[in-house]
């Protein structure tokens, strides 16, 4: 009898990065209890290659390897071979990727592991060529030697699991006190002599956005009057809103550049990256209402609405870096091309502005950017500009289109409804927030079963247990869109999933959240710090939520938990303060929570405070309106806040300390700024 069971087992499944896969020669399993019961019956190492659909060098490794007979009769033969969607799977990704930095190998994907049946990781690497080449071995000859290793020396393989393992395991970091006033002010000011002074970003190639980073410098500018930490924030801003990494015709920010210049990107577009960068140009913008980030705003929250937005709502994962094989093909241009495209004194004054040339820029053709021309132009030459990149745009709609990821995640659509809703506050747009209720409400109602989130949605199926960063997003999704609505569901909900989270995530023997539930069965290890990763780690992101959520309700328990949270991860701060940047922000949440109380007489009578609060930033605040005669419980901050002499009153605090109250919407941008500088002594 014949095993009936298809080899290639990824056809059944809905991630898009494992459909690409299905039809390889490969016999791949999805990650599971199938996978690995099968590589315990069978004894063979486990080959898991993590990767994602957006990702450039995945795809050469699958052409290159995963495509070729000969190469997977070698892999078929001697492992069981598991392919997994880092975004569909974040925690295996996770474990995976920390065990490669264990082995002292710089982190990436493709990721390549060998694991024993049990799941255990033993070594690894990033991208293998097929044959010998860049200083690598070739894949097969990899395969070959780890299988050799792995029948003939059992002792070593068990040594290297063993001390993996033991390494993978949580540990509570070495005391420190929490980061104080000074400290942060000092932090501020060393991390700003980071920043590159000619193209903004941190120094060296390859150039990522770094938002917590970029983060914690605009919040500390702000609270310690540090001209040179928001400078360098304007600085990076500014050349990443006019640099390649830009899609200057259909909006939208790639992941990151190969180079210090911001100029060459890798072409992936990813929703992470464009929500953490509109919130924080968001809160540059209230601030210096620069027109530049105005226009990337409205554009990336177009090419949001336009190519990222799935039926009922939801938003997308991602937009490939490849076209026709090729990265980067949809989006360059040659001289020809735009002269072909454009009258001649368009195409003269286009190629002048964005840098399109003979030759290229770019192996041969042009990336658009304007990296010599970072200031706006007289308005009619901005206004002709734009003309002429709506007609590039309808001609660049033509090309065969990048791959498109259309999966929701949670987590990252968390970090776009509330970068939506702040934005749309910001700038006055209803459309942005509506937009962002609806996202907000696809998750809830597609992605959440008995209580409970899911990591991922796509083919009317939502599917893998959720992150502790899927609740910590979502939550943040919650109190941005109550802040913005004044709408209680929110806040009911954001509740709700403190509860889940506290109860299946909370780590009783040390504090703070693991990354995985206690009921997620096919992890060897719960994932357990506070440090920066490509998005924003869960636990500070939870000690801004959990303020949040004392401000609102006045409950101590909230309070409490984001204090200990903070005292539990400060030693690891300490240590390494860069990889903490976000813990490091959230401190400030912790020890100055900033609340703005709108008591209005009448309903809507508040709106004139609410449109002033355009012209400050003040990240991370709540903000509540409420009647006057509003029943709300003693424990609440906002108890007891009335309406002086039948005026809308508007009540200021950051931490302990609170402003005069302000009766005239002109007056409380300027009570805002007062509180929320300090000068530590």
């Amino acid at each position: 009898m014949t095993d009936a069971t298809p080899h290639n087992r990824l056809g059944a499944e809905t991630s898009p990065y494992l459909l690409q896969h299905q039809d390889n020669p490969v016999h791949w399993w999805p990650w599971g209890d199938d996978a690995l019961t099968h590589a315990k019956e069978t004894g063979k190492p486990i080959l898991l290659s993590v990767g994602y659909a957006a990702c450039h060098w995945c795809h050469v490794m699958a052409h290159e390897s995963f495509e070729d007979d000969q190469v997977a009769a070698v892999m078929n033969q001697l492992f069981v071979n598991i392919k997994v969607d880092r975004e569909e799977r974040p925690d295996v990704d996770t474990v995976y990727m920390t065990a490669l930095h264990q082995l002292g190998e710089q982190g990436g994907w493709p990721l390549t592991m060998f694991l024993t049946p049990d799941g255990e990781p033993f070594w690894g690497g990033t991208y293998f060529p097929k044959e010998p080449r860049f200083g690598r071995p070739g894949f097969t000859h990899v395969l070959k030697e780890i299988a050799r290793i792995y029948s003939e020396e059992p002792d070593k393989i068990r040594q290297n699991a063993d001390a993996l393992k033991q390494r993978l395991q949580p540990t509570a970091p070495q005391k420190a006190g929490a980061p104080n006033e000074p400290l942060l002010e000092d932090l501020s000011s060393r991390f700003a002599q980071a920043v590159d002074p000619e193209n903004g970003g941190l120094q060296g190639a390859p150039k990522f956005p770094q938002v917590s980073f970029f983060s914690f410098l605009w919040r500390t500018g702000l609270r310690y009057g540090n001209d040179q930490s928001l400078a360098a924030v304007r600085l990076t801003l500014d050349h990443i809103a006019q640099g390649g990494i830009y899609d200057h015709l259909g909006g939208g920010f790639a992941r990151y550049t190969v180079d210090d210049k911001w100029l060459v990107p890798h072409f992936e577009k990813m929703l992470y990256d464009n929500a953490l960068l509109l919130d924080l140009m968001t809160e540059a913008w209230r601030e210096t209402k620069s027109p530049l980030y105005a226009a990337r705003i409205a554009e990336t929250i177009g090419w949001l609405q336009r190519e990222m937005t799935v039926d009922g709502g939801g938003f997308a994962a991602s937009l490939d870096a490849d076209s026709e094989g090729e990265e980067g093909r949809f989006y360059v241009w040659t001289k020809d091309e735009i002269e072909e495209a454009l009258e001649l004194e368009e195409a003269v004054l286009f190629c002048g502005v964005y840098d399109v040339r003979v030759g290229g820029n770019w192996e041969g053709k042009s990336i658009l950017n304007r990296l010599d021309a970072i200031e706006p132009m007289e308005g009619d030459v901005e206004a002709k500009l734009a003309e002429i990149r709506a007609k590039l745009f309808a001609k660049r709609s033509e090309r065969v289109r990048p791959g498109f990821d259309d999966k929701v995640l949670a987590d990252w659509n968390g970090l776009m409804i509330a970068s939506l809703a702040r934005a749309g506050e910001a700038f006055g747009k209803d459309a942005w927030i509506d937009a962002a209720k609806r996202a907000f409400h696809f998750v809830c109602e597609k992605m959440e079963i008995d209580g409970r989130l899911l990591h991922a949605y796509r083919d009317g199926k939502a599917k893998a247990p959720a992150a502790a960063t899927d609740y910590a997003n979502m939550i943040g999704a919650a109190l941005a869109l109550a802040s913005v609505t004044g709408e209680t569901e929110y806040l009911d909900r954001a509740r709700g999933w403190v509860d889940v989270l506290d109860r299946h995530y909370w780590a009783d023997e040390m504090a703070g959240y693991y990354f995985a539930a206690d009921d997620t069965t096919d992890l060897i290890v719960r994932p357990l710090n506070a440090h920066d990763d490509a998005t924003p780690n869960a636990n500070p992101t939870m000690i801004g939520n959990l303020m949040a959520l004392y401000l609102w309700t006045g409950e101590e328990r909230y309070r409490e938990r984001a204090e200990a949270i903070l005292n539990f991860f400060s030693g690891a701060a300490a240590q390494n303060a860069v990889a903490h940047a976000g813990l490091l922000t959230a401190t400030i949440d912790a020890m100055a929570p900033a609340h703005v109380v709108l008591v209005e007489p009448e309903p809507g009578s508040a709106s004139g405070f609410r449109d002033a609060l355009r012209a400050v930033s003040l990240p991370g605040a709540v903000v509540q309106t409420v009647g006057e005669d509003a029943a709300l419980p003693e424990s609440s901050p906002a108890h007891g806040k009335t309406a002086v002499d039948g005026k809308p009153t508007a009540y200021v605090c950051v931490g302990p300390l609170c402003s005069p109250l302000v009766t005239e919407p002109a007056k409380l941008v300027e009570a805002i700024k007062t509180a929320r500088e300090v000068r530590p002594v």
